[in-house]
């Protein structure tokens, strides 16, 4: 006997449906898939009897009812292997293993605006989330390349040395190179206190615990705080949980954007991002490469700053802070983000132990957008100042053992007169914020004196800026 079964006519109301039930059905899981813990080694579960996408949340659950997410990062032979996003603990075989999402999603709005998330998206302040948010995926595609718009917008940071000279736009993504210890975080309160930016995205990934709530209270502030979102997974979270910190940190960042804000995203620190990625990497039976670091570590990254920067609705302007081992600015994480970057600002231990704060070196760093930021007679101006500081610097030990005698040479004369006029510009309170007008206009008075002191410095004239459009030869 055949059963006969209605058919939806094509100008069927609910069929304009049927996309967007198609991407919840793909999206949702219809019924348990379930398996159990084979073996454990290290951080890493393998699972049998469970199929699987690479990147899904499973769940273990213990023989005393302990509940333990898990990302699937890998597969041994037909077997699954889930790299834990919570402590690893009273894990045995036989244990049941479900199916829980497909994918990691999270919740998004502005009401989150003032909160302080895990690595998931969830509070940890106390309070719960409200009803207004949405749901979208922690990984996601970068924006198309063709839908990118050019950055011709200077960022006003409110830093001197990098508004002067070292000019960033928005939707630039930097990288703040530096060792332990040297100044990073308090770089980031800096930006964090005086930036212009709609919203902030701080994400703060294997940090020292302690530092979130100081970080909260000292640099942000109550003001800042009412229109920041702080995503933490600190040092001692399990390796995929401080993966996760970065893409829901991100995630956060992009929903801002899409609505039309210029966003700020404070990324502390991708160094240790790429260290629990490579623990991930290593956990799934990667060959270790590069330092010990596996390919997986050198396609994330460009996956994970390709998300920043502008689109056609709004701009993501990333800092990220890089961690360098040893001092040493060529290991592989500190090369491969400057190839990926926009610019770099590097923060020497040798400026820090002078007291001089914000301690980056203009020499070192560039932003590889400022010509285009601003006009050609502050890029003048700027490559004068350059010179002049890289000239001071190859002679500066003759000079400071005496050897070497004024007016032997006009250059070097003009760079020693310069040095305590620049050291008074450079020095920053962190909490002394300056805008962009007053730190360009501050650039072009390090030259005022230039052509005073010593007409022969440079042939050419030295024309003094003036934000507002005009100049005066000096």
């Amino acid at each position: 006997m055949n059963s006969h079964h209605p058919v939806a006519p094509v100008n069927c109301p609910e069929m304009s449906d049927l996309s967007r039930l198609k991407e919840e059905i793909d999206n949702a899981v219809l019924f348990r898939v379930t398996g159990r813990v084979s073996a454990v080694s290290g951080e890493s579960i393998e699972v049998e009897g469970l199929t699987v996408p690479l990147g899904a949340i499973c769940q273990v659950t213990t023989q005393n009812g302990k509940r333990l997410r898990g990302r699937v990062i890998g597969f041994r032979g037909v077997r699954p292997l889930l790299a834990p996003l919570e402590l690893l603990e009273s894990v045995t075989a036989g244990d049941r293993v479900e199916l829980i999402e497909k994918q990691q999603h999270l919740l998004v709005g502005d009401s989150l605006c003032g909160r302080v998330l895990d690595a998931f998206g969830q509070p940890i302040d106390g309070r719960p989330l409200a009803r207004d948010l949405y749901r979208v995926r922690a990984e996601q595609k970068p924006p198309a390349t063709l839908d990118r718009p050019p950055i011709s917008e200077p960022l006003e940071t409110g830093v001197r040395v990098i508004d002067g000279l070292l000019t960033c736009g928005r939707g630039q993504r930097i990288g703040i190179f530096a060792g332990s210890g040297v100044g990073k975080s308090t770089l980031l309160g800096m930006l964090a206190n005086a930036c212009k930016a709609d919203r902030i995205v701080i994400a703060m990934v294997g940090e020292r615990g302690r530092e979130v709530k100081e970080f909260i209270q000292h640099c942000l502030g109550d003001m800042g705080l009412s229109r920041s979102v702080v995503v933490v997974a600190t040092s001692d979270a399990p390796a995929a949980q401080r993966v996760s910190a970065a893409w829901t940190a991100t995630s956060i960042a992009e929903s801002f954007r899409d609505q039309g804000h210029h966003v700020l995203l404070l990324f502390d620190s991708v160094t240790r991002f790429a260290t629990a990625q490579r623990e991930l990497g290593l956990a799934a039976g990667e060959p270790p490469t590069t330092r010990g670091f596996p390919p997986s570590v050198f396609q994330s990254l460009p996956r994970l700053v390709e998300r920043a920067g502008c689109s056609l609705k709004g701009a993501i302007t990333a800092f990220y802070t890089v961690l360098v081992e040893g001092d040493d600015h060529q290991e592989p994480i500190a090369d491969s983000l400057r190839s990926l970057l926009d610019g770099h600002l590097v923060l020497t231990r040798e400026l820090a132990e002078e007291s001089h704060y914000p301690p980056i070196d203009p020499l070192q760093s560039i932003s590889r957008l400022q010509p285009k930021l601003v006009d050609q007679n502050l890029v003048s101006i700027v490559g004068k100042v350059r010179r002049l500081l890289a000239d001071y610097r190859k002679h500066a030990d003759l000079i400071a053992i005496g050897a070497y005698r004024q007016g032997t040479d006009p250059r070097i004369d003009s760079a020693i007169s310069m040095q305590d006029r620049y050291k008074n510009f450079a020095i920053q309170d962190w909490r002394d914020a300056t805008s962009l007008r007053e730190a360009q206009t501050m650039i072009a008075d390090l030259l005022q004196d230039e052509k005073d002191s010593n007409s022969d410095v440079e042939s050419e004239s030295v024309s003094r800026y003036d934000p507002i459009g005009t100049s005066v030869d000096l």
